[in-house]
Order: structure tokens, then sequence, then C-alpha cells
């Protein structure tokens, strides 16, 4: 086993998503002693790495400007995960979606 692997032994519990899909990942902040939930709703444009160093990539646009923010999966900061939106999309990796703007850039939702 990996020693990351053993470090990182905890259980990670949050619901299949991949890339294409619009999720909310509530993320913890500390600010001086205080601690506080803050929100980051986004496209997941990719997932890299297996197990406890698995990674993902969310992207929003915070008004003209597209926000990318890679997150741990295995971060004890993660307070939860949501699955707002199951994108149709035929890549594991759409980074194609950093030079559309506007209409272009939207994904169709999934038919379940």
């Amino acid at each position: 086993m990996n020693v990351v692997e053993e470090k990182l032994g905890g259980k990670i519990d949050f619901p299949k998503f991949i890339a294409g899909d619009t999720i909310t990942v509530h993320y913890k902040i500390k600010e001086g002693n205080k601690e506080r939930v803050q929100q980051f709703r986004g496209v997941v444009i990719q997932r890299s790495g297996e197990m406890h160093t698995e990674t993902f990539t969310v992207r929003k646009m915070s008004g003209n400007i597209g926000v990318e923010r890679i997150f741990p999966v295995a971060s004890p900061f993660i307070d939860k995960i949501e699955v707002n939106k199951h994108g149709k999309v035929r890549r594991a990796r759409i980074f194609y979606l950093r030079d559309l703007t506007g209409k272009k850039a939207r994904i169709r939702e999934k038919k379940f």
C-alpha cells in the first residue's frame, strides 16, 4: 500500500459525478478563529488520480472571468458535494469549455 493511502485511510462518501456534471462543493474556510462554509458551484471539467490522491477540477464563471478550482477528493475541508445536473458530454476532460463563451458553453442535461 502507498504511504499516502495509509495516512488518508478514511472512507470517502460523496455522490458519483463525472466530467460535465454541475456540482456544488461546500468547502470549509478558516478566517482567524472562525470557520465558515463557502459554496463553489460550477461544471466539473476533469477528474484525475485514483483513490485518496484523486482530484477534480470545477470551473465557474464569475462575471466575465472563468474561475477554476482544484479540489482533492480526500480533503477534510470538503463538507459535502451536491450534484445539481448531470451533463451529457463525450469526453473525460472537457478543456474545450475554456475557449467557449455564452450559449456555446452550455452543456446539455443527461436524460435518464
